[in-house]
């Protein structure tokens, strides 16, 4: 079995939409370096007992928070449950998102309204809530995507939606930087995971493929060890940037 340093014990994450696919991945891996983890989810109450477990039987301690994250004041109210329960917060990580694929001429006002409220309202806030309430030294990891670099089709609601979280990257990253907390967004390209294949075809998915240097999509492996680097002690002088894990697709 592999081993794992245990340089965040004592640490306590916040990661978004974390019961399940990507966002679990990453709560398990902060748990193996000795994070406790505040698990949030919206309507995954299996899975997220499931992780909460798993993080347990790793020797952490892991609370579940359960709702919407588009009310400000359910954010706020997350925050003093994760400092109610563990005392501090010392890392974030904004992974709740929702896609949509469509034209320009199809795309509803209720459509954009949803989207950018899921994937630019809700990571200010909690960032907001970070400004206010994390401990010092802290680390604020945002999940954006490759789009932001690369030009197509059907994907402006989504990518525009996304692409706010730099600037909000580096404004935070400028005001919180002398309490020694470290702000980046952390931008994949397609991922085999569900959140990709449901809206992409057999012709779309291989397009991708053919576009990485390996011909193959993204893994939740290749992404893990960017999340744990920049959570860690080791990442103190990497903030306000943008970081391209795409396997070559584009880069900027």
């Amino acid at each position: 079995m592999a081993q794992h340093s245990q340089d965040m014990v004592g640490k306590v994450a916040f990661i978004t939409g974390s019961a399940k696919n990507m966002g679990k991945q990453f709560a398990l891996a902060l748990a193996r370096r000795g994070c406790d983890v505040a698990i949030h989810h919206r309507r995954n109450p299996v899975e997220a007992e499931e992780t909460a477990k798993e993080i347990q039987a790793l020797g952490r301690k892991a609370l579940i928070l359960q709702g919407e994250l588009t009310n400000v004041a359910q954010i706020e109210k997350y925050f003093d449950q994760v400092i109610q329960t563990f005392g501090h917060i010392d890392i974030v990580i904004n992974n709740a998102g929702e896609v949509l694929k469509k034209s320009f001429s199809e795309t509803s006002e209720e459509e954009y309204d949803r989207v950018f409220s899921i994937n630019a309202k809700v990571p200010y806030f909690v960032m907001r809530e970070c400004a206010r309430r994390m401990a010092d030294n802290g680390r604020v990891i945002n999940l954006g995507t490759t789009l932001l670099a690369i030009t197509t089709g059907h994907y402006s609601v989504y990518a525009g939606s996304k692409a706010p979280l730099e600037d909000f990257t580096r404004a935070l990253a400028k005001e919180v930087g002398s309490r020694g907390i470290t702000v980046n967004t952390v931008a994949p390209g397609p991922i085999d995971t569900p959140f990709f294949y449901g809206q992409e075809t057999n012709e779309s998915t291989q397009m991708f493929k053919a576009l990485s240097v390996a011909g193959r999509l993204g893994d939740v492996k290749d992404i893990v060890p960017v999340i744990e680097f920049l959570a860690s002690p080791a990442a103190q002088w990497v903030t306000a940037q943008t970081l391209f894990v795409n396997g070559g697709i584009i880069s900027r």
